[in-house]
């Protein structure tokens, strides 16, 4: 089986805001939201100023080296880790919730587009070393998002078992009767459902949480690319950031910063996210809850907790570990802890960090370059066999059905029902009858305009009818179209953002990685489209 590689222009795929294909693009209007540029320049500019913004690598090689403690850890991954500890070595991130089984396909696409962007850097730039990092976010409490995937048509839902907070902190227990429905359907069978199996077993079976899961799960899939998973749930990471929680509980200055910025934004593009007061939650045990602030009193949102100022303070000296960033602050987070250079996420991500360079800027926190993650389309035989067939172009895949079908039926009908060169002859014997009139008495413009307008609008539905008409004597067609849309683009959106990855990989095997990351290319910035000849 041979598998072609192509791209096309994130604009042309019709699936993307304005405000990131305007990013991409390199809009003047948004070049004061970022500090890099997502070329090699910018990069290269990047990579200098991050050498001013070092991490505390101590704590972060202690609490990766826990982390990776009781799990088989690559040889790549090993190398990488000590690597972690020199100056001149630094990170591509990328960040996601420890989405069940990965969630979506774009969860993996993530993740590549970061192992290809540091090989590519690393050859760039000798004289130093570059580590792809997955940030998992453990702390999402999200069940309803993170306990769902997709595979053969169905839908599978995890409820947790009654479990609530951070996703990450979760108890795997009551997953072995989901695990069972999915191995009953999992196929072809063979080396490769064998293998995925086994994966899957040891991750969500045998790992005490779901964080300890989707980190095992990560490195099993990706350790041989030397990627770091790091799970920022940790009470020395947390302590490290104490400076910015403790400004934000008492002064909330990331609010006004971000304010700013949004109504900047907001005067050409959507808002991705909005600030609060505070933007922490309170995680503890089962608990993961907002914090807010009334007369001098902070509390957490849906308890009886409280505290005055000095308790606050003393609970945050004591357990900074309780104190979970949202969105607004998790970045800050990230770039306190990593030695990150670029950051890579899908199109909302991309929206809300160009909201947040002066948060950075007022705790002195390096600002990294922000990449769009490569998105992918994968076109199965039957599905490549069915364009071919219809003489579908790539880019016009991503076209709307209903103009896909307008387009064939003009193109591949014949003209029996357009009304081009009636109304043509009809507009001029119009005009003449309306010069006629003017000239008898010029009160009669009107009169023959509306007549005029009153015909070609007559004309108009009568050819609707006509392709009707027409469509119907190429229905077989036009359902072709429509089932290849619906199985490239299910439920009208990206394939990405339904699908998951253990269809694919139990068709190509780990291959699957492989050819993924062989034709990603980072620097390039397209929508990248794989097809079975």
């Amino acid at each position: 089986m041979t598998i072609s590689f192509s791209s096309i222009p994130y604009r042309q795929t019709h699936s993307f805001s304005s405000l990131v294909c305007d990013y991409l693009a390199g809009s003047e209007y948004l070049k004061s939201f970022y500090r890099f540029g997502t070329d090699k320049a910018g990069l290269e500019q990047a990579l200098e100023a991050r050498k001013k913004h070092q991490p505390d690598r101590k704590i972060l090689s202690d609490v990766l080296y826990d982390q990776y403690a009781e799990m088989p850890v690559h040889e790549r991954v090993k190398v990488n880790l000590d690597l972690l500890k020199k100056q001149n070595t630094f990170t591509i991130c990328t960040a996601h919730q420890p989405n069940l089984m990965t969630g979506y396909l774009y969860f993996i696409y993530k993740i590549i587009h970061a192992i290809k962007l540091a090989e590519e850097l690393t050859t760039l730039f000798p004289g130093h070393h570059f580590v792809p990092v997955y940030y998992m976010g453990s702390e999402d409490n999200d069940l309803e998002e993170l306990g769902v995937f997709r595979y053969n048509n169905r839908k599978f839902v995890w409820d947790g078992g009654g479990q609530k907070g951070a996703v990450g902190r979760m108890s795997t227990k009551t997953l072995k009767p989901l695990l069972d429905e999915l191995f009953n359907i999992m196929g072809p069978p063979g080396a490769y459902c064998d293998e995925l199996k086994k994966i899957l077993s040891e991750a969500y079976l045998q790992q005490p949480t779901i964080g300890k899961a989707t980190q095992f799960l990560v490195n099993e899939l990706f350790g041989k690319y030397g990627l770091v998973v790091i799970d920022p749930d940790d009470r020395r990471l947390k302590a490290s950031f104490a400076n910015v929680i403790k400004d934000d509980l008492l002064h909330q200055t990331a609010h006004d910063l971000v304010s700013q910025q949004i109504n900047a934004l907001a005067q050409r593009y959507k808002v991705q996210a909005q600030p609060r007061p505070i933007n922490l939650f309170y995680l503890k045990d089962d608990l993961r809850e907002r914090i807010e602030e009334h007369d001098g009193t902070w509390r957490v949102v849906n308890t009886d907790i409280r505290w005055n100022e000095e308790q606050l303070l003393r609970e945050l000296n004591d357990f900074p570990e309780r104190f979970s960033p949202n969105v607004i602050l998790r970045g800050v987070f990230q770039e306190t802890i990593l030695p990150n250079i670029a950051f890579i996420g899908g199109g909302a991500e991309v929206a809300y960090w160009l909201q947040l360079m002066p948060v950075f800027d007022h705790y002195g926190v390096f600002y990294p370059s922000i990449h769009l993650r490569q998105s992918a389309l994968w076109i199965e035989n039957r599905q490549s066999k069915m364009r071919r067939q219809l003489d579908l172009g790539i880019a016009d895949l991503f076209k709307p059905e209903t103009e896909l079908v307008h387009d064939f039926i003009r193109t591949n009908s014949s003209d029996d029902w357009q009304t081009t060169t009636e109304m043509h002859n009809i507009d001029q014997t119009i005009q003449q009858l309306k010069q006629k009139a003017i000239r008898l008495d010029p009160t009669l413009k009107a009169s023959a305009e509306a007549a005029l307008a009153k015909m070609r609008h007559q004309v108009e539905v009568l050819e609707k009818k006509m392709l009707r008409a027409e469509k119907r004597k190429m229905q077989q067609v036009v359902e072709q179209i429509g089932k290849l849309k619906n199985f490239l683009f299910p439920g009208n959106g990206l394939q990405e953002r339904i699908e998951n990855f253990l269809h694919y990989y139990l068709t190509y095997g780990p291959i699957f990685f492989d050819m993924l990351k062989d034709h990603m290319e980072p620097l390039k910035h397209e929508f990248l489209v794989a097809e079975e000849d």
